[in-house]
């Protein structure tokens, strides 16, 4: 009887304090703040946490999304999309920004499109003579597809190859056209060479599935999902202090097994077989959907093509996000491993209004809502907006609702020079001001630190500063009312990856 009392009594303070906690063999066990690890580049891929995976692509250095600058090698200028696209093409730029870089859009291994600034595409002017080179179409076609040639004793030297058969000439500053044979050799006297600069690459899941192609692309993602993430990581997860997963997700995965090309099924039953593992091991699921259609920021975890943002720019892609979350919630909401739903991860606030992601955000909720009243809900803020309380006035609407933040000492350059002790310093002090402006502030939610991670920029630390470093963010997230997940449980730079930080001693929990 006392124990009874002693259980009933928690669980009224409980209540009034807003903690969350299950019953197990008798014993109470809060189910918050969690602490969990990221499953990150498992059922969204990134190329940095493991390059393997790209390394059979055929010509690889012309994946989706790759920029590119060409500088013609007889007026020593640069290829350039004049007002940044709408118009012609001309080649009289010294230096490149964005109206002289080009981005692939790969149609096969030796075809592509090339995207510019404002988002037209590169083609043969057939409203014209048929030769002249413009960016005017919004949607690429045949007049928009080229080949790159390169020199084989100098692959920086390129000719572009045109749909009519000819290649691309620089014939003076304002005009470029496809009328050269290409016979005159590489030297710096032929019109129709340019030397190539390659600048960004984007390694996500649209660049794996589309380099490798419909053929090859379902043998590789089939051998990853099997691999990468096993029943024994969910043991391991168990037995080291760790009691939840963040597991990232593609809006293709709500097609699986035959999603829009050119992605490929299998991620579906990989999170069905998570949760599976989770069941067996008591850990609570997190899911976030990771990337959204048409890319939420970019980047390359969203599974951008060409790293341009847009979600949310039409009520279709927001319908179409909803969908997927819609057919997650249902899938999952039985299974007692459910404990959260992330709507979006990392809307970049330069490309995603406020206005849209609470749209989105109002929508997302109700379609968890529909299918479970226990699940939270985890709202992410706006990656660059500089205000996490922005969604605070939605977050009192909702009923368990959670807003996600991400700490790195990383992506910035205040981070660049600082030393080991300046590093623990930051976050102690400024990690903490944050932590308790947002904690304390009105009609606060519960917080999640959805991501960090003990990586810095200092160069040759110590196992121990590296087990301070951590050790410091351990304690002072641990103040998120709802918890904090570890980027990410696998990587190949070694820091990154929780399982490895553990398994060194860099860890303890």
């Amino acid at each position: 009887m006392a124990i009874y009392s002693a259980t009933k009594l928690f669980i009224l303070f409980s209540l009034c304090f807003n903690f969350s906690f299950t019953v197990c063999h008798g014993r109470t066990i809060p189910s918050l703040p969690v602490r969990a690890v990221n499953l990150g580049g498992w059922l969204v891929t990134e190329g940095w946490i493991k390059p393997s995976l790209f390394d059979d692509i055929p010509n690889r250095d012309f994946l989706d999304g790759t920029q590119l600058q060409f500088k013609s090698v007889t007026i020593g200028k640069y290829l350039c999309a004049e007002t940044g696209g709408g118009t012609i093409v001309v080649v009289n730029r010294t230096s490149v920004s964005g109206w002289e870089t080009f981005r692939i859009w790969r149609i096969n291994e030796t075809s592509f499109n090339f995207r510019v600034f404002n988002k037209q595409f590169v083609g043969l002017d057939i409203a014209g003579n048929g030769i002249d080179i413009v960016a005017v179409e919004k949607t690429p076609g045949a007049s928009e597809t080229f080949e790159i040639v390169r020199n084989s004793n100098d692959l920086n030297r390129v000719r572009i190859k045109a749909p009519n058969g000819f290649f691309l000439q620089a014939k003076t500053d304002e005009l470029v056209s496809a009328d050269s044979e290409g016979n005159g050799g590489w030297g710096d006297d032929d019109p129709s060479v340019f030397l190539m600069t390659i600048g960004t690459r984007l390694q996500g899941d649209y660049q794996l599935t589309n380099g490798y192609g419909p053929f090859k692309a379902p043998q590789i993602m089939k051998e990853h999902y099997n691999t990468y993430i096993v029943e024994n990581d969910f043991e391991f997860i168990s037995k080291n202090g760790l009691d939840a997963v963040r597991i990232p997700v593609g809006w293709w995965i709500a097609s699986d097994p035959t999603p829009p090309k050119p992605y490929v099924g299998g991620s579906l039953i990989a999170l069905d077989n998570a949760f599976q593992w989770a069941r067996k091991y008591g850990i609570k699921v997190i899911l976030d959907l990771h990337a959204a259609p048409g890319s939420q920021n970019g980047f390359e975890h969203s599974s951008s093509r060409d790293g341009f943002v847009e979600w949310g720019q039409t009520d279709d892609s927001i319908k179409e996000t909803v969908d997927v979350i819609d057919f997650l919630t249902a899938r999952y909401a039985k299974n007692p491993r459910l404990f959260a739903v992330q709507l979006i991860n990392e809307p970049l606030a330069s490309g995603v209004s406020l206005e849209t992601v609470t749209k989105f955000y109002r929508a997302g909720y109700d379609a968890v809502r529909k299918h479970s009243q226990t699940a939270y809900v985890v709202l992410a803020d706006r990656l660059g907006s500089g205000n996490v309380k922005e969604l605070f006035p939605l977050a009192s609407e909702l009923s368990k609702p959670v807003v996600d933040v991400h700490y790195y000492n990383l992506f910035s350059s205040i981070f660049d020079n600082l030393t080991v002790e300046q590093n623990i310093e930051y976050v102690y002090n400024n990690r903490t001001r944050e932590l308790n402006d947002i904690l304390t502030a009105n009609d606060a939610p519960l917080i999640l630190i959805g991501e960090w991670v003990a990586e810095w920029q200092v160069r040759d630390a110590t196992k121990e500063d590296y087990q301070r470093y951590a050790d410091a963010q351990l304690k002072v997230f641990g103040r998120a009312t709802f918890g904090w997940a570890y980027w990410t449980l696998k990587n190949v730079n070694r820091h990154w990856s929780m399982e490895w930080m553990i398994n060194n001693g860099y860890i303890k929990l």
